[in-house]
């Protein structure tokens, strides 16, 4: 999986537009996942995307199967939630491509009527540079800790013991 290289790639660069549009896909997608908007998170994605939550589940890949997953759990597991990204790292790594790291504090209501769950995580993202833009071509959810969270294992965020 994607990780944040440490230096980058020497001979590609970002411009402060490149960063700006880069984070605005992550606040994007966080935005239209809470307000329960499948089919604009996925118009962060490329068409290629992959999207893996976590080893509970197959990755999801391509745009629209990300559309219907999202609108799934949307319709059957969660009645609210609330995402919050900071510390948004990004490197460039080649050209027209970043590597980006995010942190993610998750509130969510169930459906189901279970107690509220908190999760705590990263995403480790690659971004792409499209003809439409910079668009998110794979996600992972790496997790630094749960609380009454819909999912027994993730993957971790890698920290030293």
């Amino acid at each position: 999986m994607t990780e944040l290289p440490a230096g980058g790639d020497p001979g590609a660069s970002l411009d402060a537009e490149d960063r700006a549009a880069i984070a605005d896909l992550l606040y994007a997608y966080a935005w239209h996942l809470d307000r329960n908007e499948p089919e604009e998170v996925g118009e962060v994605f490329s068409e290629d995307a992959s999207l893996d939550y976590g080893p509970e589940v197959p990755t999801i890949v391509g745009r629209r199967r990300i559309v219907e997953a999202v609108a799934l759990g949307q319709k059957e597991i969660f009645a609210g939630c609330s995402h919050h990204i900071s510390n948004v790292r990004i490197s460039p790594d080649g050209d027209g491509e970043a590597a980006v790291t995010a942190y993610v504090y998750s509130w969510t209501s169930y459906r189901s009527g279970a107690p509220d769950g908190d999760m705590w995580g990263q995403y480790h993202c690659r971004m792409r540079r499209t003809a439409d833009g910079w668009r998110i071509a794979e996600m992972v959810l790496r997790v630094a800790g749960m609380k009454n969270f819909h999912r027994g294992s993730m993957h971790p965020i890698g920290r030293r013991p």
